[in-house]
């Protein structure tokens, strides 16, 4: 039974109370942000190297099925089991089949947002499959039955001593110990066994190569690599949309991911897997799960080109400020909130309001989607199709109607800052969203337009 949704307002809302730790949060994902920055910066060549790929991920977009084809042909030849996945069901069935054939019912897994998508862990467990999550983020969110809240950084919304609890409780560490190194050798010793004893091994794709049917990993801590050549058996799964055409064109997009994602030059480990070793079965599922759709939607589709680096969510205001968990939903931020609705509109239509629209998540796309047109074209689309509740209806059909006769806005705002003034409790009060987390402005004397007409001379 799926949980009730809360809405990305109210749950930002539950975020925010505690303010101390939300401006901590704000600053530890502008570090980051800055990170990047200072790498792009060194290379002369930043901005080319985004176009390119951009162009790169715009050809894969336009000849997807051709792709799609020579990329299963040559894996197929590489001695590689390929699967197609409609839907997150379709996917997590596959999965699961072939761990029954194999007799399984332990499996290790590196970090896959995809199976996050699917929801693949939960599905697993009802149905007898343990499974361990390497990924020490992952791992640190799995033992607090949490969905990760940052697709690179899944426990950024934790503090050293958030961990240093768990691992007491569940790891045995000392009570209170919160040194990063010691909390660390505790996650290695207890993940080693786990990676010595289990058969089968799932891996996420960063990138597959339609050219040579092979596929790369890009981790930081080497998990994927460790579990995928000692199991017996290697699961892939990817979204369509992973394809690139060329081996040459990793290049581009390998100086491009660690760069935006945390600010390295490469990750410290990026694992071309091309066939199964002697002995070994290797298997992997493509999955589409409303990704044609997306593909199909001309103002939408370049939201396909994500490499699902992160940079949008550490340079966004809004996300920053209330936590990956407030967007329900396995990729959050920007991204996650014009890659949601295209799955359910009605269980998402509050993502794409959950933005400034002030273009920082466009600015720093290392394959350059407009996220930010997008965000304002999803608004559109949902509140055209009655996706939004009616009192956000009929606040846009006000503001339209105000925003469309200048005489009216004009005098709306003389009105405005004059009630502001003289009857300060009407806007600052607990029923003014604005007002729950900020203190109100004081009210300008003047408009600027009234300011321009009085100084144009």
């Amino acid at each position: 039974m799926s949980k009730a949704v809360i809405e990305h307002a109210d749950a930002a809302e539950t975020f925010n109370k505690d303010e101390s730790y939300v401006d901590w949060h704000d600053e530890t994902l502008w570090f980051v942000r800055t990170k990047r920055d200072k790498s792009s910066k060194l290379l002369p060549e930043w901005e080319n190297l985004r176009e390119t790929a951009s162009q790169i991920k715009n050809y894969v977009l336009s000849h997807m099925d051709d792709l799609l084809e020579a990329f299963e042909k040559n894996a197929k030849a590489n001695g590689v089991h390929v699967h197609w996945a409609a839907d997150a069901a379709e996917h997590n069935e596959i999965v699961l089949g072939i761990l029954k054939q194999h007799k399984v019912d332990r499996m290790i897994k590196s970090k896959s947002m995809l199976t996050e998508e699917c929801h693949m862990n939960e599905f697993l467990t009802k149905n007898g499959i343990e499974v361990i999550d390497t990924d020490l983020g992952e791992r640190i969110v799995q033992l607090r039955q949490e969905p990760p809240s940052h697709i690179v950084l899944p426990a950024i919304h934790l503090k050293k001593k958030d961990i240093g609890d768990l691992f007491h409780e569940h790891l045995g560490t000392d009570a209170g110990a919160t040194d990063p190194q010691y909390l660390t050798e505790a996650a290695r010793q207890h993940l080693r066994d786990k990676f010595l004893t289990r058969k089968a091994a799932l891996t996420g794709v960063n990138f597959a190569v339609a050219e040579t049917g092979a596929f790369v990993v890009c981790t930081n801590e080497g998990n994927a690599d460790m579990g995928a050549h000692l199991a017996d058996v290697h699961i892939a799964c990817m979204g369509f949309e992973k394809l690139i055409p060329l081996q040459a064109h990793l290049g581009v997009f390998l100086r491009l991911l660690a760069r935006s994602a945390t600010g390295q030059p490469v990750t410290t480990y990026s694992s071309h897997f091309k066939k199964p070793r002697e002995g070994q079965e290797m298997h992997l599922v493509i999955v589409d799960n409303g990704r044609s759709v997306q593909l199909g939607r001309a103002d939408f589709r370049n939201s396909l080109k994500c490499i699902r680096c992160g940079a949008c969510m550490n340079t966004c205001p809004v996300y920053r400020r209330s936590g990956g968990h407030s967007y329900h939903n396995a990729v959050a931020g920007p991204i996650g909130s014009i890659l949601a609705p295209n799955l359910d509109m009605t269980k998402n239509a509050d993502l794409p309001f959950a933005s400034t629209l002030c273009g920082s998540c466009s600015n720093v796309c290392p394959v350059k989607i407009d996220i930010h047109d997008q965000l304002y074209k999803w608004r559109q689309v949902l509140v055209q199709g009655g996706h939004v509740p009616q009192a956000k209806e009929i606040g846009v059909k006000a503001m339209s109607m105000v925003l469309s006769q200048p005489r009216f806005y004009q005098w709306s705002g003389r009105l405005g800052r004059s009630v502001m003034r003289t009857l300060p409790f009407m806007v600052n009060n607990s029923l003014n969203p604005w007002f729950k987390q900020r203190e109100m402005p004081e009210p300008p004397k003047e408009s600027f337009r009234d300011w321009y007409v009085r100084n144009r001379e």
